[in-house]
C-alpha cells in the first residue's frame, strides 16, 4: 500500500513503546496513528494504535491476500474489509471503531479524530 507513506497518520518506523508515548502525551480520545506491525507478517502489515478513555489500544491491521483487502483485528465472520489502509481511517472518522479490552472483557467505542504525529 504505497499510498500509506505520505499520510499524516503514518508513522513508519516508529515501535510500539513510542507510538504509546505518543498517544499517552496527546491524552485525547480518538488519538490514533498507523505503524508497521513489529512481526514481519505479510498478513499483518500495520497496527492501528488509538487512545481513548486513557488507555492504548493496538489494533492488528490485516493483508487479506486472496481479496488484496485489508480488515481490523482477528478474523470474525462478517467482518469489514477495505480496499486500502486510508480507507479504514477515512471509514472510521466517520463511523465509530470497536475497541475491545481483552484483559478485562470491556467494550468501548470512538472514531478517529485526532492525528498524532511521533516526532
Amino acid at each position: 500500500d504505497a499510498a500509506i507513506h505520505s499520510k499524516a497518520w503514518y508513522a513508519a518506523t516508529c515501535d510500539r513503546k513510542t507510538a504509546e508515548d505518543a498517544l499517552y502525551r496527546s491524552n485525547k480520545d480518538g488519538s490514533f496513528l498507523i505503524r508497521k506491525s513489529s512481526g514481519q507478517d505479510s498478513r499483518q502489515p500495520y497496527t492501528l494504535v488509538v487512545f481513548y478513555n486513557r488507555r492504548v489500544y493496538n489494533i492488528p491491521i490485516r493483508f487479506i491476500e486472496s481479496t488484496r483487502q485489508y480488515a481490523l483485528g482477528k478474523e470474525k465472520s462478517g467482518e469489514e474489509r477495505f480496499d486500502s489502509v486510508a480507507e479504514i481511517v477515512e471509514n472510521h472518522q466517520h463511523t465509530s471503531l470497536v475497541l475491545i479490552d481483552s484483559q478485562n472483557n470491556t467494550k468501548d467505542s470512538t472514531k478517529l479524530k485526532h492525528i498524532v504525529r511521533v516526532s
